[in-house]
């Protein structure tokens, strides 16, 4: 279902609250959770590059990729499968998409080796069964959406017949994804807190203030992947993001 509105004002804005979360979390890991680092003597170092890579690896990027190519509704405006069989121009190839795979690989695994080096044992959370079940989603879409679409490439019915499908995933997963950095946020506030944090405190509010930026940056990619694309013999401005 697409979205009768204008996607390029829409996408300047998702743009902007990247930029602020990405900011927003970087302040928090760096100025007052200390730095961020693979090897430390201060294993919390090493866990602050969880949500920094989770965060602009992985949302952020991801979130790139879900309007410029790879989820939601982009295959439709893109390759334009026509019954006829036609496909009217190239996709660009899924780089973005890959790269965040892959900063969300390394983000997980940052969570893992502070757990496995402070003694915390690992897959405890709902946030972190939810976070190895969304990464899994993601890899398993990145993986079949490039054999099908790119190489070696499917028939034009096989691709015309799981764009709806993939459409729907892509947007499941990213939905997902978002939700489970929000309970993320929640559950290190909540230690934190126990451990003596002031819940009133600047640090709290910039937490809170992050996911909730977070969630608000999503909801604007969503918007600018559902956004309406006329068609080919509709002689209106073209408000989808294909025309950006």
């Amino acid at each position: 279902m697409a979205v009768g509105i204008n996607a390029m004002a829409v996408t300047f804005v998702a743009h902007a609250l990247a930029v602020i979360a990405a900011i927003m979390v970087l302040v928090w890991s760096i100025s007052y959770r200390g730095g961020l680092a693979w090897e430390a003597t201060n294993k919390n170092l090493i866990f602050n590059l969880h949500p920094v890579l989770m965060l602009i690896g992985f949302i952020i990027l991801g979130g790139e990729g879900n309007k410029n190519f790879h989820f939601a509704f982009y295959f439709h405006y893109k390759l334009q499968i026509a019954s006829v069989g036609e496909t009217s121009e190239e996709v660009d190839p899924p780089y973005t998409p890959a790269i965040a795979l892959a900063l969300g690989i390394f983000g997980i695994c940052a969570a893992f080796k502070n757990h496995n080096e402070s003694g915390i044992p690992n897959l405890y959370s709902l946030h972190s069964w939810i976070g190895i079940g969304v990464i899994s989603l993601y890899g398993f879409q990145w993986v079949y959406s490039f054999i099908v679409f790119f190489f070696p490439g499917g028939s034009t019915n096989l691709r015309s017949g799981l764009l709806p499908w993939h459409a729907m995933l892509g947007l499941f997963v990213y939905i997902l994804a978002v939700g489970n950095a929000a309970l993320g946020f929640l559950e290190k506030l909540t230690f934190l807190e126990n451990g003596g944090l002031d819940k009133y405190g600047s640090e709290a509010f910039l937490i809170n203030f992050t996911a909730i930026i977070t969630i608000l940056f999503a909801t604007f990619v969503v918007l600018t992947a559902s956004a309406k694309s006329p068609s080919s013999n509709d002689d209106t401005v073209d408000y989808s993001y294909s025309a950006i």
